[in-house]
């Protein structure tokens, strides 16, 4: 599938944390045409295998779900309270256009209201609205009047841009974490087709990333993998205000990989091999700045006896908002390491 299609579609799907329904089914039917064997676990992962030439087991993992809300109350004049499922900067959340997803899967448009700064005092509209007091209106004038409309407590909620092409090479659109790290995995199978590769590969589009890395954790015991790499997308925060230091990568340097982070360090012999990787096929990439974020493979790596694990990423401005931005040889970049990776793992790792 033509780039761009691809990640608007992904980009576009409903998929907040713990409800990655949609998500899941839209990625079934891209990878279908490309896959050995494909199935749903207990908690969700659609795990997605190509049969290579060999018992070596490499794991590809890309998580599905995005972060977003949940409804965890209905007041008498039919104002939706909420929490939040993942990390959010709560200070970014007034005023967003938002979707709840009912439980008979109709979407319901609100917004996210607060009380006016018009009638606040001045030492108030200096301050973060606390999240307690931020609400959804979808329009509906008494809890029944929600509840004609579906909604009920613990409906999903997403709030995002529709994906766009700013301009050559840039794209706009929400969950690109990590909808582009599904998209290179999609990618990469299309890129194997008609090929026997060296080793069996296992595909895992996780659930349950931003909540605690669940998904993967599961995932990774039922595949028992040798070697794993995580696809990520990453923090772009080459901005205006923030100091080199703290800039974990930046946009047009090509692929991250991964040091260490919150949930790992990375074996030596991985990062080499990747940099390596990198280097003979003439891809551009980036170290990510240690020690920010965390991702599946924080869970993957601690997997039964433990998993030699990887992570690469593409670097993203503005995830974990309703929209960001990313440049598409960035995504390309990363698409050709995943590749060169998943055909050359068994020859670096193997024994």
């Amino acid at each position: 599938m033509e780039t761009l299609r691809l990640l608007q579609t992904l980009s576009d799907a409903f998929g907040v944390t713990g409800f990655e329904d949609e998500a899941r089914e839209t990625l079934r039917t891209l990878v279908q045409p490309y896959a050995d064997e494909i199935r749903t676990d207990v908690l969700g992962n659609l795990l997605v295998t190509r049969r290579g030439g060999s018992g070596f087991t490499v794991m590809l993992d890309a998580h599905l779900d995005e972060i977003g809300l949940i409804v965890n109350y209905v007041d008498e004049r039919g104002f939706l309270h909420f929490a939040t499922l993942g990390g959010w900067d709560t200070r970014i959340l007034p005023a967003q256009a938002v979707m709840v997803r009912t439980r008979d899967g109709r979407k319901v448009r609100g917004v996210i209201g607060s009380q006016p700064p018009h009638i606040l005092k001045s030492e108030e509209r200096d301050k973060p609205i606390p999240l307690e007091s931020l609400f959804i209106d979808v329009g509906a004038s008494s809890a029944d009047q929600a509840a004609g409309l579906g909604i009920r407590v613990g409906d999903p909620v997403v709030l995002g841009h529709s994906f766009e092409v700013v301009r050559e090479g840039w794209v706009l659109g929400k969950a690109f974490d990590d909808r582009a790290g599904c998209a290179v995995l999609v990618k990469v199978l299309e890129e194997l087709a008609g090929t026997t590769p060296e080793a069996t590969l296992v595909m895992n589009f996780a659930v349950s990333e931003e909540t605690g890395l669940r998904g993967a954790r599961t995932a990774a015991f039922q595949i028992d993998p040798q070697v794993a790499l995580a696809v990520e997308a990453t923090v772009a925060a080459d901005v205006p205000g923030v100091a080199p230091p703290r800039q974990p990568a930046g946009v047009g340097k090509g692929a991250a990989i991964t040091l260490a982070d919150q949930s790992s360090i990375v074996s030596q012999r991985m990062v080499r091999a990747l940099e390596a990787l990198a280097q003979r096929h003439e891809i551009r990439y980036q170290l990510k700045l240690p020690l920010f974020g965390g991702t599946d493979a924080g869970a993957i790596q601690t997997s039964r006896a433990g998993v030699l694990a990887g992570v690469v990423s593409i670097p993203v401005r503005y995830i974990h908002s309703p929209v960001s931005l990313m440049w598409l040889d960035d995504f390309e970049q990363v698409v050709r390491l995943v590749t060169a990776f998943a055909r050359e793992a068994k020859t670096l790792f193997g024994q």
